[in-house]
């Protein structure tokens, strides 16, 4: 973990659990693509930078999940470097109260207040402010969560930050988190269609060709959609819906899963509500979920 892994000309990431982009801009300026999940993630950067000989100018927040950008402060502070990422992502790297509080709905309570869900304040700047290195581009990467970009370098070279997951977490956890299923599915055909040297999504290992990945992660999200389908043929309270989904996948709960794949299934069920194969009304001081029957 935390080894620098040089992958084209200027391009490099750092192996992590959360795959850190590397950009030399100059034989002493480099740009960061995400920062890690905590302070001693950041620490082990400056390290490796230190090493190098590099001075870090700025970092590029692909989202604001704290395992993305948690080592922003530290390095911030140390290091003064600037810090970019999209107005609504900006909010919640300056507020990270605000990302368990969105997954919880309602204030997190102390177990939900950790550093896996919410990181520490960093000063944010909108991307589309930033004097980025030459041939540096960023595109909008939308459903994971709100604003969410990705960024290709000039060795054309994609960081796709958490559009998708490698194979060994679908098949494990198979419910990833994502906040807007629609948006998701588009950027899915959106990144299917790219064409590039390297791909290298936060969460996978890097690869030549991104289109297997992408046709994964669709079909395990059609799964899921299927799945509520035959779940929610009998009216059903959310949280009973979410056991049989736990039940179903044979996953563990526990307070942050909760409130991951908890949204997660909404998510799922807003949207198969606003195409019309499910409906949901209250009864019973409930609202209940249902699969519409065609006639």
């Amino acid at each position: 973990m935390y080894e620098l892994v040089q992958v084209a000309e200027n391009t490099y990431y750092i192996n992590s659990p959360s795959k850190i982009g590397v950009y030399r801009v100059s034989d002493d300026d480099v740009w960061l693509i995400d920062s890690g999940n905590d302070k001693d993630a950041g620490r082990k950067i400056q390290k490796i930078l230190d090493a190098q000989g590099w001075k870090l100018t700025a970092i590029i927040n692909t989202h604001s999940n704290a395992d993305h950008d948690g080592g922003n402060t530290l390095l911030q502070n140390r290091l003064n470097c600037a810090v970019y990422s999209t107005p609504m992502e900006n909010i919640v790297v300056e507020n990270p109260i605000l990302e368990p509080t969105f997954l919880y709905g309602g204030y997190p309570f102390k177990k939900l207040r950790s550093k896996f869900l919410m990181a520490t304040p960093s000063k944010a700047q909108d991307i589309a402010t930033a004097k980025l290195p030459e041939g540096m581009e960023y595109f909008r990467l939308p459903g994971h969560f709100w604003d969410m970009i990705g960024v290709k370098t000039p060795d054309d070279v994609y960081f796709l930050a958490d559009c998708i997951f490698g194979e060994g977490t679908v098949n494990k956890y198979h419910i990833s988190f994502f906040y807007d299923i629609a948006a998701q599915f588009e950027t899915l055909d959106m990144v299917e269609k790219l064409e590039g040297k390297l791909f290298i999504p936060a969460h996978a290992e890097p690869m030549e060709d991104i289109k297997p990945l992408v046709k994964l992660n669709r079909d395990k999200s059609l799964e899921i959609l299927d799945n509520l389908l035959e779940i929610c043929k009998e009216p059903m309270h959310f949280e009973l819906i979410l056991k049989k989904v736990f039940e179903h996948y044979d996953l563990t709960m526990d307070h942050a899963q909760y409130v991951l794949v908890g949204s997660t299934i909404r998510s799922y069920l807003a949207y198969l509500c606003d195409n019309g194969k499910v409906e949901n009304y209250v009864e019973d001081h409930m609202l209940l979920w249902k699969t519409v029957t065609e006639e």
